[in-house]
């Protein structure tokens, strides 16, 4: 609570399947596609299949979305995204804030939670991850080869991420993706 009494002004940032699949994240408001500007790539083999966006520290900056949440406390607004995000308890660091424990890599989103007048602001802080090696970056090359390894419904399901992140991630790896196989975003 703060001295007025009232709750923690605590957002959440998306770029990925949380912005159509919040699960039980708590928004105060739709997402609003004014959040800061981060690396962001196609980086991640998910269980599911699919290449999933992720922060990529050596990629472009993109602008991302964000939400406040319903919630009382740091603590609640992370147990609220680990358990959308199916995060492992036992690695906290895969839940991204600003608190005086938080993440100190991202100085852009201490200074858009300023400007917004937030509390605190939590992410998916998931690395990139290729050939079960977390953290090891696949290249443009790598991502085009694993997404043509796919078949049926794992392949659908990888289409279906991509077209469905909004068209505003304008990756690298992404333009790569649209020009081999033609998926482009779906209107929103």
């Amino acid at each position: 609570m703060d001295d007025r009494g009232e709750g923690c002004r605590i957002a959440c940032l998306a770029w990925g399947s949380l912005l159509w699949k919040p699960g039980p994240l708590p928004l105060a408001s739709e997402w609003q596609p004014d959040g800061p500007n981060l690396p962001l790539e196609f980086a991640r083999v998910s269980d599911g299949g699919e290449l999933s966006i992720v922060l990529c520290e050596q990629s472009p900056s993109a602008p991302t979305f964000w939400a406040p949440l319903h919630v009382e406390n740091l603590d609640e607004a992370r147990e609220f995204l680990r358990q959308r995000e199916q995060i492992d308890p036992r690695h906290p660091e895969r839940i991204g804030h600003l608190g005086p424990d938080g993440d100190r890599r991202h100085p852009d989103i201490a200074a858009w939670a300023r400007q917004h007048g937030l509390d605190d602001v939590v992410w998916t802080a998931l690395l990139p991850r290729f050939d079960n090696q977390e953290g090891r970056l696949l290249l443009e090359h790598e991502a085009i080869a694993y997404l043509e390894s796919l078949e049926g419904e794992r392949r659908d399901h990888a289409e279906s991420y991509i077209r469905q992140v909004p068209s505003s991630f304008r990756t690298p790896y992404r333009e790569r993706i649209e020009r081999h196989f033609g998926w482009f975003p779906r209107p929103a």
